[in-house]
């Protein structure tokens, strides 16, 4: 999905052993531990300690071109040991516990979408080759079993998207376009397989070449600004019907359902993000439009929102302005309480995200040319948030209406300098959070990863 990476680069376990005996032994025997554990000849490390943080890091994948999913998107099954990738040629689990990876379904043109919340089945789409025409085509979705690979057909939309499915699974989310309008005009190969994203070109007046990131700000730019009509919608899961949500003719994207409410949708207006009122919610019924921030100074951006996971607090990257004062914000849906943590320049991440219990926060980073220009930014982060007292606990009579300030005390996890941004990292916990799992380059293919958040030994 085109989601707007306002840097400039561009647009999931565990591991050995968690909570088992292994792991125990592991986490005993530092002389183990540290060892890494070889790989054949031409394949990454399996299994090393990173010199300069001292946490543990292991490869899942084991075939090059493997991928883990976006951010936000839920690869997770509910038995809390299992985690869904995409392989060349399938869809396959990880054994949280040991490891192992197992192709579920396999095919040409497999799409994971996301991993079911209660039920245990993931749900996947089949493309096929285009014909080198910008009218949408029609797309069936499909659910299986995780445990079985047994399939059925939850319906076919004429053309659109989708992004999310809801806490009861009985609803999918998507998004209609009335005509595609493709990213960078011209282009020989669309998107570029390595990075999830497309080849971003663009040159000043002069004729000078944009950088990357530039040329993608321009390339949102030219979509925003052709004002397509829009559509948020859902698919029933049992019936396949469809039922418009919201229409515009704004960019939407961004689609997501609360992780508890299975009627709450968050969803954005894409764009250059300092152009844009980017994070909304809705109810599937369509009432209930809100705009969760409200810009107060120009070259100011939010955004890569995301739901805690008790659906309580939507949490976005908030800088005022862009590039010079970063903060993780978050908005209270219940109470309307605001949160900041404010973080450095070389803390900025291409995406954060938070712990399942809601204690910890991490980030991916980001490399020079990005939002941030971040001079020493590439590292996955963890954060552990702390709030700001009151002096002398004294309060201000109207300190409850005030956003709640704080600070993120930083630890690094892994050293990215070998990560090509393009692919972003996209970071998520896994559900003991002992494990952040992510995406990387860093040994040329791509690989999935995950880094312990204890430090070994």
């Amino acid at each position: 999905m085109p989601s707007l990476t306002r840097r400039a680069a561009a647009s999931a376990l565990v591991l050995a052993g968690i909570g088992s005996a292994a792991s125990a032994a592991a986490r005993t025997s530092p002389a183990k531990t540290a060892a890494p554990v070889q790989a054949p000849a031409g394949e990454p490390p399996r299994d090393w300690i990173d010199p300069d943080t001292g946490h543990r890091v292991v490869r899942l994948s084991n075939e090059a071109g493997s991928a883990s999913l976006y951010f936000h998107q839920n690869a997770y099954l509910p038995d809390r040991r299992t985690l869904l990738i995409t392989t060349p040629g399938a869809i396959s689990a990880v054994d949280l516990e040991t490891r192992q990876v197992r192709p579920i379904i396999q095919g040409e043109g497999l799409v994971l979408l996301f991993a079911g919340p209660r039920t245990g089945d993931f749900y996947f789409t089949r493309t096929t080759p285009g014909d080198g025409s910008s009218q949408p085509r029609s797309t069936t979705i499909y659910a299986a079993s995780a445990t079985t690979g047994a399939e059925r057909t939850i319906g076919t939309i004429a053309s659109g998207s989708i992004g999310s499915v809801n806490a009861d699974e009985t609803l999918l989310l998507g998004q209609w376009t009335e005509r595609d309008m493709p990213l960078q005009p011209n282009a020989t190969r669309g998107r570029d397989g390595r990075y999830d994203q497309a080849a971003y070109a663009a040159s000043w007046p002069d004729g000078t070449p944009m950088t990357f990131a530039d040329a993608k700000e321009v390339r949102l730019n030219d979509r925003l600004e052709a004002r397509i009509p829009m559509e948020i919608f859902t698919l029933d899961v049992r019936t396949g019907e469809r039922k418009v949500v919201h229409r515009a003719t704004d960019w939407l994207n961004h689609l997501q359902f609360s992780p508890t409410d299975p009627q709450q949708i968050m969803f954005c207006h894409e764009g250059p993000w300092h152009k844009v009122d980017r994070i909304w919610t809705i109810r599937t019924d369509g009432s209930g439009l809100t705009r969760v921030h409200a810009r107060t100074m120009n070259m100011e951006i939010a955004g890569h929102e995301w739901f805690s996971s008790d659906g309580q607090t939507i949490w976005y990257d908030l800088q005022t302005p862009r590039g010079q004062k970063f903060t993780v914000a978050g908005y209270n849906l219940q109470t309307g309480a605001r949160t900041h943590y404010h973080l450095e320049r070389d803390e900025w991440s291409v995406h954060f995200n938070s712990s399942h219990d809601g204690a910890l926060f991490a980030g991916d980073g980001g490399d020079a040319e990005m939002v941030a220009r971040a001079p020493d930014g590439k590292w996955i982060y963890l954060f552990r948030p702390e709030a700001i007292s009151d002096v002398a606990g004294l309060h201000a009579p109207n300190a409850d209406d005030l956003i709640r300030p704080g600070i993120f005390r930083s630890e690094r996890l892994v050293n990215m300098a070998a990560h090509d941004y393009r692919l972003e990292p996209n970071i998520t916990f896994t559900p003991d959070n002992r494990w952040i799992v992510f995406r990387s380059n860093m040994h040329g293919a791509n690989h999935v990863y995950a880094v312990e958040v204890a430090k070994a030994g």
